[in-house]
């Protein structure tokens, strides 16, 4: 079936914006340089099929979802029929699909880096993408947490920095040259990611939280 002109458009946009946000930052591109890189004569093209600036990185992010999110829930069904308790294969439930973006010459290398941009602004002004119940994330967060301890489910949130780091790592990985073979490096992040899921507070970490507990409560 052939894309309509609608269609058309919109996808040569967002092709446009991965080329652009990945090359010069989020913020770093205007519109209208957008605009004109995917062909629009009309400079109000992006206005137009997303709003703003944000609808087009959303509409970028969902795009790449429509892959990653399907992998994901394949990789936790695994984990599931198993039966077992494995920290590393929900390490890799995270990690591999968005990793076979490094492999997806449809934007998939721009992706990474535009995403983990999006995702790890400290002064964050606009919203996330909604998660709903059926939201891959969501069951990762669900299956995890009997793995871990009380004191990272309900205080410090280590699964937030292990996210962070996997998709920095592999913005840092898809912003350098193509390599031939990315199997060891995605192994690697994926124990790297592993371990920090599977860490405990140290004695030090244990008395600041007791200390904040104790204040908390008084």
């Amino acid at each position: 079936m052939a894309m309509s002109a609608h269609g058309a458009t919109r996808q040569a946009i967002i092709s446009a914006a991965e080329r652009l946000f990945a090359a010069h930052g989020i913020d770093g591109v205007s519109l209208r340089e957008i605009n004109r890189s995917a062909g629009q004569s009309n400079t109000g093209a992006v206005q137009y099929h997303f709003g703003d600036r944000h609808g087009l990185v959303l509409a970028l992010i969902a795009k790449h979802r429509r892959t990653t999110e399907p992998r994901r829930h394949a990789l936790l069904d695994h984990y599931e029929d198993a039966g077992v308790d494995d920290v590393r294969m929900l390490a890799t439930a995270l990690v591999a699909p968005a990793a076979a973006k490094l492999n997806d010459s449809d934007g998939g290398r721009e992706y990474l880096q535009i995403s983990a941009e999006f995702y790890t602004r400290a002064n964050r002004t606009t919203p996330l993408p909604e998660r709903g119940p059926t939201d891959s994330i969501a069951r990762w967060h669900k299956l995890l947490d009997p793995l871990v301890p009380d004191e990272e489910r309900v205080m410090l949130h280590t699964r937030f920095p292990a996210i962070r780091f996997a998709f920095v790592e592999l913005a840092r990985r898809a912003g350098g040259e193509t390599r031939e073979d990315d199997r060891l490096f995605v192994s690697h992040l994926t124990d790297l990611v592993a371990a920090l899921l599977s860490s405990t507070p140290s004695r030090w970490t244990r008395r600041l939280l007791d200390q904040r507990v104790n204040t908390a409560g008084a």
